[in-house]
């Protein structure tokens, strides 16, 4: 559906306004899919991206200010999403041998395994919601975005 359908707006600035629009509300639109597919396994987008972090990390494991670096959403409290997520078993904090102020923060068999099952669905639902685009549309859409926030 076209933005102005969604939005309920006929007219922009201009198309540079229209497309920041998009973005956003595409964002949204996207966001609210994803923490939809993450409630059945009680996670936020953020906590998932932590552990996606994690699992792609050299030896499953990093520290917080990697994993701040990582993150899609810069503005989350990395350390509140590690301490809940290690309440849940499925990240482990231990001090460094060689540098005691570095925690080591590391997903656990059963984040990685709860990791699986969620890919499984996600990948899906990002199936789904990008059925409309042919390959070669989203690689030019990821090389525009990029040149957007270039």
């Amino acid at each position: 559906m076209r933005l102005e359908e969604e939005i309920k707006q006929t007219s922009f600035k201009n198309e540079v306004h229209k497309v920041n629009l998009n973005v956003m509300f595409t964002g949204g639109w996207l966001n609210a899919r994803t923490c939809h597919a993450l409630k059945p396994y009680k996670l936020s987008h953020q906590q998932y991206n932590v552990l996606r972090i994690l699992r792609g990390a050299p030896e499953h494991s990093a520290n917080l200010c990697e994993i701040q670096v990582r993150m899609l959403d810069r503005m989350s409290n990395a350390t509140r999403l590690v301490e809940k997520l290690r309440l849940k078993g499925l990240l482990t904090r231990e001090l460094c041998p060689d540098n005691r102020r570095k925690v080591d923060i590391r997903i656990t068999p059963a984040g990685l395994k709860l990791l699986g099952k969620i890919d499984e669905k996600l990948n899906r639902m990002h199936a789904e919601s990008s059925r409309n685009l042919t390959e070669e549309e989203a690689r030019n859409l990821n090389a525009l975005l990029d040149k957007m926030r270039g």
